[in-house]
């Protein structure tokens, strides 16, 4: 395609993106200077309100992949798309319902010191590396996709935007902390919706108007939302994005550390699930305008895709093709498009390298250098997120080999995030699993979903169940036409017919259920853990919910966890019972001085909230 450069007005709209982010960092480094400790710069000292963190929530994982990826596949494969609403819907009420309560109750701060507490020591540290190599994988991802964009747009160099994004990131979570993510992530979030609102009503007007969308939609099968067929080899139907999509999107949402560290940084438990709500609403409005960009998109290509033309050379390259296109004369709005995507990128990489950093710093290097003073821990701190943003920059190189963004990064948390999720509900789920359980159904859980994710990298899905809709090129300049061609399958073992061919929103199902079937069986083959030995808080008796009429049977399903022996108020406020239990039953190692009574019950807000960890952290 012809490069198009930008115009004055959209190099000014584009840098001040970089520069407004770049000015929250130096903002919160110069604001709170004299808060220098790890734990104001990790968790922000605990004290956020639910407003900021629920948009911060919404851009960190509504990323270039969805600006540029899902009209794509809304263009290509339809509206099912919109289906989406669902696996969002039941991820958070799952997240906000089960999992925070027992993380933030907890008073941990990073997601994986909960399996120290549950099971042990090597447990913990084999989740840590998993998460790390699945975070630093997916951020590659997130990194090349804007950065594809820009080039599109403007021959800019490739990976000389790859570059530029990874050192800006760096600087304002280096400088800033969770404070500048959050609040850098509030910014992009408004920019994002902008730019996609620019796109929504200039492209309706070139295409007849948004009844005229609709009608050409319908007609190219774009609306056929529903599709009830229950084959797991489909890519979308409304069974693999309600089952698989939940599945995957739990992985992300419910155990991930980016995430909980956000949720966990709110003041009060009441606004940790605040956040999440209001976050829910930002996913659905993020989705419908993605949505509806392809479905535009669709009615102004519908007589010559650029795609099949061979105009342009990948599906991801689409969304900045149009905006060329709908935008020939109107300075600053393609910058606004571009620092629309790089908005979401921004606020996904700078959340993925402060979270990797905790971690980093809570698994390892607190745990080897226990006596660190509070201004080391913190320059440790800001050296890690250096680390990390040098290291998911340049695996941006990788994802340049991965070719649709949306279905990379969804493998990869697949890959990684289902084990997770599956090792997590071991956890709260399950009082009678053993660590040996957890560790085995962990290694299980990433080698099935390794095991089907490789083999379909291999041997991609047979076509008929991947290929898109029909896509025209009747007034298109047939010298440029290129006809699509399904590439010839030859030399395939059966297994790629249907383990290999499975629907990519099933990996982290594979991964989930395979991890806790696993850590079910050798729990009961070597010894169940005894109920009495688990604390309570480390527990979700959801089983109430269904024993509610009997007592016997409630008593029955919790294993032996004695959650009537007070209440939860009471179990708070027993500090050395709780101390005295985690290291002499669960015998997980962890230092005296780490094991706190978790936060304090307000029974004014009728809410958890930070101040008793406050007191014990500065007692």
């Amino acid at each position: 395609m012809e490069v198009k450069n930008f115009a004055v007005w959209d190099y000014v709209v584009f840098a001040a993106l970089f520069i407004v982010s770049s000015g929250i960092g130096v903002f919160f480094a110069i604001k709170e200077r004299k808060k220098a400790t790890s734990r104001e710069f990790l968790v922000g000292g605990r004290q956020m309100s639910f407003g900021p963190v629920a948009l911060s929530l919404t851009a960190s994982f509504m990323s270039a992949v969805t600006v540029l990826g899902t009209p794509s596949e809304v263009y290509r494969f339809g509206a099912s798309f919109f289906l989406f609403f669902i696996p969002y819907t039941i991820v958070i009420i799952f997240t906000s319902e089960l999992f925070l309560p027992v993380f933030y109750r907890s008073g941990i701060t990073s997601t994986y010191e909960y399996l120290q507490l549950r099971f042990n020591k090597p447990v913990r540290y084999a989740a840590t590396v998993i998460y790390i190599l699945q975070t630093i994988l997916y951020t590659g991802v997130v990194v090349y996709a804007p950065a594809l964009a820009l080039n599109q747009v403007t021959g800019f160099d490739l990976w000389g935007s790859v570059f530029a994004t990874g050192i800006v990131c760096t600087f304002y979570c280096t400088l800033g902390g969770l404070k500048a993510v959050v609040w850098t992530d509030a910014f992009q979030m408004v920019v994002m919706i902008v730019g996609f609102l620019t796109v929504l009503i200039q492209g309706s007007a070139h295409a007849g108007g948004l009844s005229n969308v609709l009608e050409q939609s319908a007609n190219g099968s774009r609306l056929k939302i529903f599709d009830f067929d229950v084959d797991p080899l489909r890519r979308h139907t409304f069974w693999t994005i309600s089952v698989g999509g939940t599945f995957t999107w739990l992985g992300i949402y419910g155990v991930n550390q980016s995430t909980i560290q956000r949720c966990i940084s709110c003041k009060t438990e009441k606004h940790a699930k605040l956040a999440l709500y209001f976050n829910l609403l930002g996913l659905w409005i993020i989705m419908l305008c993605a949505v509806f960009s392809g479905l535009i998109m669709y009615s102004y290509f519908k007589d010559c895709d650029p795609w099949t033309s061979g105009t342009i050379s990948a599906p991801d390259q689409l969304m900045p093709y149009f905006v060329l296109e709908i935008f020939p004369t109107m300075p600053g709005l393609p910058g606004l498009f571009v620092a629309c995507a790089f908005s979401g990128t921004l606020s996904t990489v700078a959340a993925s390298i402060n979270a990797l950093a905790t971690v980093t710093f809570e698994d390892f290097v607190k745990i080897w250098f226990p006596h660190l003073s509070d201004k080391l821990s913190t320059w440790i701190s800001k050296g890690l997120c250096v680390l990390f943003g040098v290291l998911c920059t340049t695996m941006a190189v990788v994802a340049s080999f991965m070719g649709s963004v949306v279905q990379a990064a969804l493998s990869i948390h697949g890959m990684c995030g289902g084990p997770m999720l599956g090792l997590f509900s071991l956890g709260v789920l399950f009082p009678f699993v053993n660590w040996k359980g957890a560790l085995g159904g962990l290694l299980t859980g990433v080698t099935l979903s390794f095991w089907v994710t490789i083999g379909a990298f291999i041997y991609p899905a047979p076509d008929s169940k991947t290929w898109p809709l029909p896509l025209s090129t009747e007034q298109c300049d047939l010298s440029n036409v290129t006809e699509s061609v399904p590439p010839a399958q030859s030399g395939r073992p059966a297994i790629a017919e249907t383990w290999y061919a499975l629907s990519y929103l099933y990996y982290s199902a594979v991964g989930c259920l395979g991890c806790m079937a696993a850590g079910v069986i050798i729990s009961f083959l070597t010894g169940r853990q005894r109920g009495k030995d688990v604390q309570p808080l480390l527990i979700r008796p959801v089983c109430n919910l269904f024993c509610f009429w009997s007592k016997k049977y409630k008593k029955l399903c919790w294993c032996g966890v004695q959650h009537d022996s007070g209440t939860e108020q009471e179990n708070l406020e027993n500090g050395n019972a709780w101390k005295q239990g985690a290291e002499s039953v669960l015998q997980n190692g962890l230092r005296r001085e780490s094991l706190v009574p978790v936060p304090g019950y307000d029974p004014n807000s009728k809410s958890y909230d930070n101040v008793a960890l406050e007191k014990i952290t500065h007692f």
